[in-house]
């Protein structure tokens, strides 16, 4: 049991970006240790640190809308339940947010798509999964099937996420990571990564079929998909570099499918 008022810490990490958050609050270190298992890590590798400081539940911190802007010295990060500052120079910020862990969830998910954008890499509204070592990414509007790609895995397919698919670099090559941004499932992806195979365009149809999507289509309907909120000319213009390379190296495909498993016999 953790006494009240002692501060402890909890290192996430997702995609090999560990971070390091403390709080003083034994319930919320419980929250976290439970919400984000299988992606806790012990040592002290991290070398991003923030404070965690809860306010009361219904508080309103910052606006209504989600703000992440660029200062000289240091990133703001707010919306209507939490605000962030940190410091890449020091690598240490402050969340003050409300005592929920939706709160906590999206200010993760927003500081690792500005960790992300500096390498290279990306966070994108879509399902993946992994089959026999390759990874795939199921992307697509709301109600296009990613959930439904996930729900119909088979046995051998070893989920990442089904909301939110974490995409990172290594040289020359981008790798799908698991995620615990749980979807409509309730489920956190397995914390595993593998290199991506291909990307699939969801379309739900009365049968199965795969087509080829030119670049400019697949580079559009990418774009459309990544998750970025910060007002950083810098930034968004490596996201969008990103993404132009992301799919001269990773076929990118149109599937459309009925909703049943045997669509599965068409991926990996």
């Amino acid at each position: 049991m953790i006494a009240e008022g002692i501060a402890t810490d909890v290192v996430i990490e997702i995609g090999e970006l560990p971070i390091r958050f403390c709080t003083d609050d034994p319930s919320f270190h419980e929250m976290l240790t439970g919400s984000y298992a299988g992606f806790v890590r012990s040592g002290s590798r991290a070398q991003i640190h923030f404070d965690v400081e809860l306010a009361p539940a219904d508080a309103m911190i910052g606006t209504g809308d989600v703000t992440v802007e660029r200062e000289p010295e240091r990133w703001l990060i707010g919306r209507g339940d939490f605000e962030a500052q940190w410091s890449p120079r020091l690598g240490r910020g402050v969340i003050r947010q409300s005592a929920n862990p939706y709160s906590f969830n999206t200010a993760l998910r927003i500081l690792h798509t500005i960790l992300l954008a500096e390498q290279g890499g990306f966070l994108v509204h879509a399902s993946s999964a992994v089959r026999n070592g390759r990874a795939f990414l199921f992307a697509g509007v709301s109600g296009a099937g990613k959930t439904t790609m996930a729900r119909l895995a088979p046995p051998d397919v070893a989920l990442l996420t089904d909301e939110i698919s974490y995409v990172s670099r290594r040289g020359n090559t981008y790798l799908a990571n698991g995620t615990p941004f749980a979807g409509d499932l309730g489920r956190i992806g397995e914390n595993i990564c593998a290199p991506l195979a291909a990307v699939y365009l969801l379309a739900k149809g009365t049968e199965n079929k795969i087509e080829p999507v030119n670049a400019a289509e697949a580079g559009r309907a990418l774009l459309e998909n990544i998750l970025f909120f910060a007002r950083d000319s810098e930034l968004v213009r490596s996201v969008f570099e990103a993404a132009c390379d992301f799919v001269s190296r990773v076929p990118v495909q149109r599937l459309t499918f009925a909703p049943d498993a045997r669509v599965w016999e068409m991926i990996g």
